[in-house]
């Protein structure tokens, strides 16, 4: 009896740890504004769905196996997380660096997926990135490519190596990228309110510059941000492609 308990703790454990995994690091799956009861039970449907089709593997015979399958589907379940979860940590740098620039730095608001106090636009980026995430069907694409991780990654063989250190190197630097991206046009605009303000202040001192620049920053930033959120369904549906295909490339380097 206890054998069979055994045999079964070692084909359940293995999925249980993978989906925990990606459960825990992946945008949407892992907000930390849903209940805890809500993602066990998700944890255990999903777990239950995925059991009859993962290939049965041998039971590991000792405590240095049992550690390393451990580790190695954490390890899996945090790659695929980690590569989406960039994506929304992009945003919300990019949101930050528009708040500054916009004067929005000092009040904060909280956010309901970090639980910390942070500025108005990160958490407005959030939110629309969260939105587009669900509009593109991505959460899907995550189930999916959670049930074909254990075709082309078998339980257990997950293993990290150096070229996928260098990897997810490469993916957590794109993060800064999309900030960039995503901010560009405020910043731009409003250096160059920054630069017409300070020729007027230089040309006529008399003139109130500096008071006037904070509400035309304001105005034009509200303005481009009204403009350029119509292009972030197409920006963030090819960064949500090129961040799954990350993950799919991880995984293969942790073979």
């Amino acid at each position: 009896m206890n054998t069979d308990i055994f045999r079964w703790l070692a084909q359940v454990a293995p999925v249980a740890l993978r989906v925990g995994g990606l459960l825990t690091f992946s945008p949407f799956f892992g907000d930390r504004a849903t209940p805890n009861p809500v993602k066990v039970g998700l944890l255990i449907v999903l777990t239950a769905l995925l059991l009859p089709v993962v290939p049965l593997r041998p039971v590991p015979l000792g405590p240095v196996d049992w550690i390393q399958m451990v580790l190695g589907e954490c390890l899996v379940g945090m790659l695929m997380g980690l590569s989406l979860q960039v994506v929304f940590e992009g945003m919300q740098f990019a949101g930050q660096f528009s708040g500054i620039q916009l004067g929005l730095s000092v009040a904060t608001l909280f956010d309901p997926q970090s639980n910390a106090d942070s500025t108005a636009l990160p958490v407005l980026y959030n939110l629309i990135t969260l939105l587009i995430f669900l509009q593109l069907n991505i959460h899907h694409w995550v189930l999916r490519g959670l049930e074909n991780s254990f075709e082309y990654l078998p339980v257990g063989s997950a293993v990290a190596t150096q070229l996928l250190s260098r990897e997810l190197v490469r993916v957590m630097g794109a993060l800064f990228v999309l900030g960039v991206q995503i901010a560009a046009p405020v910043l731009l605009a409003t250096m160059m309110i920054d630069l017409v303000i300070g020729f007027l202040s230089k040309a006529s001192p008399q003139l109130p510059a500096m008071l006037m620049g904070i509400p035309v920053k304001s105005l034009t930033g509200y303005a481009l941000l009204i403009g350029v959120v119509a292009l972030w369904p197409e920006i963030l549906e090819r960064r949500f492609a090129i961040a799954i295909g990350a993950a799919e490339k991880m995984l293969h380097l942790a073979r």
